[in-house]
């Protein structure tokens, strides 16, 4: 027999879910980078940000377009988050 999950699973499992497919953009985005400009890069992001149903502050996109613009290789997407 299983135990309902409380509050703090609760968010714990959505903040997960959250992280799952904010590193999939990340990763996305991350895969055809090379060349793009800064503008596409965020022009990318917030797309597949709307497709994934990702509400992210505006603080977080800016780091993530840094990061991606710049070249860097893949990160854990938790270090994005506020």
């Amino acid at each position: 027999m299983t135990t309902p999950a409380t509050g703090d699973q609760n968010a714990d499992q959505l903040m997960e879910a959250k992280v799952e497919a904010l590193q999939a953009v990340l990763d996305r985005v991350l895969s055809w980078r090379e060349g793009a400009t800064e503008g596409t890069v965020r022009e990318e992001l917030d797309s597949a940000l709307d497709e994934a149903g990702i509400d992210l502050g505006e603080p977080a996109r800016e780091r993530m377009v840094e990061h991606i613009h710049e070249g860097n290789e893949h990160v854990d997407v938790r270090t994005f988050l506020d």
